[in-house]
């Protein structure tokens, strides 16, 4: 003999599924954000690592080039170098705007590096 089920427990299945899916896309969205930082960082520590054979405008040049690549804004792509005998520092700042519901979040990275030529 089959029962009767009501089904009622399947909207608030359907409902707890689509919020976990909407944190999920948005989660996302900002976690782009990081990763794209995290990767900038990283070709700026690189750089500092091979500056002892690069120029100034050489650095600047690829840095750009990278920024550009990741998609990020063009302000990323202005970096500082300050460079001594001994060592050098390269640095940037840049603002990226996430779009979640009802607000724009802004973030504000400055990735930078510093080493020993």
């Amino acid at each position: 003999m089959v029962s009767g089920r009501r089904g009622a427990g399947k909207i608030g299945c359907l409902f707890t599924l689509l919020l976990v899916v909407t944190i999920g896309y948005f989660a996302v969205n900002v976690g782009e954000v990081y990763v794209r930082y995290f990767k900038y960082r990283d070709a700026i520590a690189q750089e500092v690592r091979f500056a002892s054979t690069r120029s100034d405008d050489a650095i600047r040049v690829r840095l750009a080039s990278i920024a550009d690549s990741l998609g990020l804004p063009d302000d990323a792509g202005r970096v500082h170098i300050t460079r001594t005998n001994t060592r050098i520092r390269i640095s940037a700042e840049y603002t990226e705007h996430v779009e979640l519901p009802l607000l724009v979040r802004e973030f504000r990275f400055s990735p930078s590096s510093d080493g020993g030529l």
